[in-house]
């Protein structure tokens, strides 16, 4: 495959005003911008919103407070490590939260830093805010989950790459630091998600073997060594724990439904009312004010790349692009249900283009009408902005309010004598158990990681319980164990001996 694109013929990725300085200074809306967004955080997603169930998941990894629970085939470790210098010393949600409240202000900093010089400090600084106040950046931003991760990791792979060959660096194209920084980004997705790094990396790799001028076998380097380190992880863990690669590759399949063609973007836009797992995804799709600003992101993606024509910035839009399409591709067709997390790359790679494109129209050429597109922006912002306010504070409430059901289970369960050491199974082990100190444990399913049997040997020696919500019906092992009814749960304990 040979694709024409001569980096020594075409224009500078940048026009030579916006080259920054030699040094590496503070940059002041960059950091006001990330700042406001941890704080935003605090606030409206309060530190004690308690733990989700994939967070206990990747949180139980490490945490001395309760067992590991089971780490199904998709997961990969990059949470775990991400949390840890937290989570092995302190069992605080609260400590956890404003640890990742402040490190994923730091991470959009460094994510929009790197472009510096690629596109104008007023573009980033637009740019970041329009990330960081869509209601699903707030609310995943202090959360132990990957995505924003893939997110920040996609900013910093991406600007990097195209730092090695803009015209506003020194005469060495391949800086130590933009090498680094592309390692280091590739490895931060890989580590937290690595399908999603290669789908994100897929354009850039294609500059690398199909461009002339992008053959550069130390960012080639980077870019493998960055990759390797995460996927690799998943690989030898593959075979240290599932079975090998391709079993590995199957199960992950299997978990999320079968991977193939699936036309998911309607489920995407159900999920966007809030939605935080979409499976199955049914009903109605939400009121058209919810997810407007969905279908207005093409259109201002074009007039982006039409502005970056004009201002000589064409290259870094397109991979933008380019990037932001391959990342979101899998969530959109090839997945049979929706989360609205999983569009976080390719949010937050178009926002560049997005605010290139929204300062064009207000500070472009147009005479009297110039006033006008002001103020239509102006209003259609703080329009935006009150949509995704509503839409997370319904889903904060709603989370909040479900995390303390747990946690009055886990307290109940206590008071029965389900204490540590301790077997939880049936609906919602995973974090209820994590919630009471207790291991997990299914017989079937995703997360099956035990047999009848088991459970029943486990009984013998300590402590185990099976959750039912609503009216199901307890598994058949568990009938005959008594029943108490707690916040929306019956508890099935065992009796001690058992």
């Amino acid at each position: 495959m040979r694709i024409s694109f001569n980096a020594s013929s075409a224009p500078p990725l940048v026009a030579p005003v916006t080259a920054p300085p030699a040094a590496s200074p503070v940059l002041a809306p960059l950091v006001a911008v990330a700042g406001a967004f941890t704080l935003a955080q605090l606030v409206l997603v309060p530190p004690g919103m308690g733990l989700g169930w994939d967070e206990s998941v990747y949180v139980s990894q490490v945490s001395p407070h309760a067992p590991a629970a089971f780490f199904s085939a998709p997961r990969a470790r990059g949470v775990p490590l991400l949390v840890a210098p937290v989570a092995v010393w302190s069992s605080s949600t609260e400590s956890l939260r404003v640890y990742l409240a402040v490190l994923s202000g730091a991470g959009l900093y460094l994510g929009l830093r790197v472009w510096h010089g690629l596109f104008p400090l007023r573009v980033l600084a637009l740019a970041g805010a329009l990330f960081a106040t869509l209601w699903v950046t707030l609310f995943y931003g202090p959360q132990a989950m990957p995505n924003y991760w893939v997110a920040i990791g996609a900013l910093v792979t991406t600007g990097c790459f195209l730092q090695t060959k803009a015209k506003a660096v020194p005469p060495y194209s391949l800086r130590r630091t933009t090498l680094w920084g592309v390692a280091a980004g590739t490895a931060l997705m890989a580590w937290m998600r690595p399908t999603d790094a290669v789908w994100v990396s897929l354009p850039l790799l294609l500059l690398l073997v199909g461009a002339r001028g992008w053959r550069q076998p130390r960012l080639a380097v980077a870019m493998a060594a960055g990759l390797g380190t995460g996927a690799g992880a998943w690989v030898i863990e593959a075979y240290a724990r599932y079975g090998g690669l391709l079993r590995r590759l199957d199960d992950a399949s299997r978990v999320q439904g079968g991977l193939g063609w699936h036309i998911a973007v309607d489920d995407q836009l159900r999920s966007l009312v809030g939605r935080t797992l979409c499976r199955p995804c049914t009903g109605e799709l939400p009121h058209v004010a919810i997810y407007a600003w969905w279908f207005a992101l093409p259109v201002l993606a074009a007039v982006g790349a039409a502005v970056a024509v004009r201002a000589r910035r064409r290259t870094p839009t397109l991979v933008l692009l380019a990037c932001a399409t391959t990342a979101a591709l899998p969530y959109l067709f090839f997945i049979g249900y929706a989360a609205p997390r999983f569009l976080l790359p390719a949010y937050a790679l178009l926002a560049i283009p997005l605010a290139d494109g929204l300062l064009s129209l207000v500070t472009g050429p147009g005479g009297a009408w110039r006033p006008v597109a002001g103020t239509l922006v102006a209003l259609a912002l703080v329009a935006h902005l009150g949509v995704q306010y509503s839409v997370l504070k319904r889903t904060v409430d709603r989370t909040s309010a479900s995390h303390r059901g747990w946690d009055r289970v886990a307290t109940d369960l206590r008071r029965l004598g389900v204490r540590p050491p301790c077997l939880l199974t049936g609906d919602y082990a995973i974090p209820i158990a994590f919630y009471a100190g207790c291991a997990s444990a299914a017989v079937r399913g995703n997360n099956a990681n035990i047999t009848r049997g088991g459970i029943l040997r486990t009984a013998e020696r300590v402590p185990v319980a099976a959750l039912v919500a609503g009216d199901g019906a307890p598994p058949d092992y568990a009938r005959s164990w008594p029943a108490h009814e707690v916040a929306g749960f019956r508890l099935h304990v065992a009796p001690r001996g058992r």
